[in-house]
């Protein structure tokens, strides 16, 4: 027996669950992990309140972590036991203690402390195809793209500034779309990411030079309304929603863009910042302050009794 997080139904933090949960040993082509760090992402909680659709309930949340595996099953030649391991996307259930992976959906990682691989592998795996938050702006910024940043209070102005930004809007202050017009010389951007949903959905769209591209990729303050094809018609725009989850990456691709990530941390080109560790059993309180904007840089869950 082991100790996770359960969500019996669907709701606010409340419905996280710490309980004793059974997972026995792995089968043909499966490994057992034994989680030491855990990333907390908001898709976690859009699968907790129903924006996104979970195949079944009762389930154990959670995308990704990092730590090490402590069983092997028949016919698994490429990992043993001690090896260091990254898992995420193949299936919902990190929010464990130990679980059952599927080994081909593994992996391996370099030294490198597990509390950074969970807080910077979902986000930085986005984006090198599209990206999330302070990575894609250190990103855009070594790509060498003019980065306009929107926060909400001066000490987040800062941070994007550290990331890359060349410019920060403070989005309580100032409207947005007029500053991007000035910031532009009214051109508009090439590109906008938004991660924010239905309260800017339309005013990103407002920002786009025409033939530009809206990449949508989260929806904190909710899903935005329904867009007619003759509002992207209007400047010729083109619209995306990415999702790692779905992207059909090939398990070359993923090894290949998992280096990548760590290869930038490594050399300090991503700074990473695990600004928040909680203990597992207190998920429910990281989601609270995930999604009541409490917190700055990344999220990390660490099973009870570890050092945080």
């Amino acid at each position: 027996m082991v100790k996770a997080i359960r969500v019996y139904e669907l709701g606010g933090p409340e419905v996280l669950k710490w309980e004793d949960v059974e997972i026995g040993d792995p089968k043909e082509g499966e490994i057992r992990v034994k989680n030491r760090a855990i990333g907390v992402n908001f898709i976690d909680i859009y699968f907790r309140t129903g924006v996104y659709k979970m195949p079944e309930i009762p389930y154990t949340p959670g995308v990704e972590a990092a730590g090490v595996v402590t069983a092997v099953g028949p016919g698994v030649t490429n990992w043993k036991i001690g090896d260091a391991v990254y898992h995420s996307g193949s299936a919902m259930g990190t929010y464990t203690e130990e679980q059952i992976v599927l080994a081909d959906k593994a992996m391996p990682l370099p030294p490198i402390d597990p509390l950074v691989v969970a807080s910077v592998m979902a986000k930085g795996l986005t984006a090198p195809a599209g990206g999330v938050g302070s990575l894609l702006c250190q990103w855009a910024n070594m790509l060498g793209a003019t980065v306009i940043g929107t926060v909400s209070t001066i000490e987040k102005a800062l941070q994007a500034k550290e990331d890359g930004c060349h410019h920060v809007i403070i989005y309580k202050e100032e409207d947005f779309v007029t500053r991007v017009d000035e910031i532009t010389s009214g051109g508009g951007v090439d590109v906008v990411f938004d991660s924010v949903g239905k309260d800017t959905f339309q005013g990103s769209l407002a920002c786009l030079k025409p033939c530009g591209y809206m990449v949508s990729y989260g929806q904190s303050s909710g899903t935005p309304d329904p867009v007619p094809l003759s509002v992207l018609a209007a400047k010729s725009l083109f619209l995306t929603r990415p999702s790692l989850r779905t992207s059909r990456i090939s398990r070359e691709e993923l090894r290949e863009a998992t280096n990548e990530v760590l290869t930038n941390v490594a050399s300090g080109a991503l700074r990473v910042r695990v600004n928040h560790t909680y203990q597992l059993s207190q998920a429910a309180q990281a989601h609270a302050d995930l999604a009541g904007r409490k917190t700055s840089g990344s999220i990390v869950l660490v099973p009870d009794g570890a050092e945080k």
